[in-house]
């Protein structure tokens, strides 16, 4: 399946509406995921000391998403999994008594949009469980679309489950919902190590940046090529839902 949606699915785009009718935000998304999708390496550098190098035509998104970038997610980090998104141990001070962290961070954003991009850290469950992630994931996809937010649903990078199988589970449910899907794993096959370090983290070009795509050789690395193609998949929200025309 290619890196990008080609186009967005009636249910995709009604979804969208219903959630503005909620009172989300068109220029909100928000980050769920491991490490991987955590700050400061994702999605956060955008706001400011970025360089889009050849990419250039991807500014209005920048532009327009400009606050989202520098939003913190406590959904997005270290050893997260599915299970964790809907328990409240991994919350804080932030969230309400009996608040899942998946509830928390869309009450905290109102967004109109969500990454989730999470898998690594199931890997290890599935091999006990073979449909605990999907179990998880449908509960995590219900709980998104009720509230109005599209999912922008993600491959991995990796393949610690050893069978491909969680890939393949988000490519199917992205189907069955009529989501949009964001296949990085795609997006790595023809990098270095599969733009793996190890096994499960990204490769970079530098600690420091990870959003200066003109740099020569960082975009043979899994997080400048993560952060790129997430912003392609915005591009591509932005010109679909015509999103410039909102007030």
């Amino acid at each position: 399946m290619p890196v990008l949606p080609a186009q967005l699915s009636d249910r995709a785009r009604l979804v969208f509406q219903q959630g503005l009718a909620m009172g989300n935000s068109p220029k909100v998304f928000t980050r769920i995921g491991d490490c991987n999708s955590a700050a400061p390496a994702f999605l956060t550098g955008f706001h400011s000391g970025y360089n889009l190098g050849e990419f250039t035509d991807l500014q209005p998104a920048v532009e327009y998403f400009h606050d989202a970038f520098r939003r913190p997610s406590l959904a997005a980090k270290a050893g997260l999994n599915t299970a964790g998104l809907l328990s409240t141990i991994w919350t804080d001070e932030q969230c309400t008594s009996g608040e899942t962290l998946l509830e928390c961070q869309f009450r905290l954003d109102h967004p109109s949009f969500a990454f989730i991009s999470i898998g690594t850290n199931d890997s290890y469950y599935v091999k006990r469980d073979p449909l605990e992630f999907e179990r998880n994931l449908r509960i995590i996809l219900d709980k998104t679309l009720a509230l109005g937010i599209l999912p922008i649903l993600a491959t991995k990078a990796d393949n610690l489950e050893g069978d491909n199988s969680i890939n393949h589970t988000v490519a199917r449910l992205a189907a069955e919902y009529d989501l949009p899907l964001w296949n990085f794993w795609a997006a790595v096959q023809d990098l270095p190590g599969g733009g793996l370090l190890e096994t499960e983290h990204l490769t970079t070009i530098s600690h420091l940046n990870y959003v200066d795509f003109a740099r020569p050789g960082a975009l043979q690395n899994g997080m400048q090529m993560k952060n790129l193609t997430a912003l392609q998949v915005l591009y591509f929200l932005w010109q679909e839902l015509e999103l410039e025309s909102l007030p």
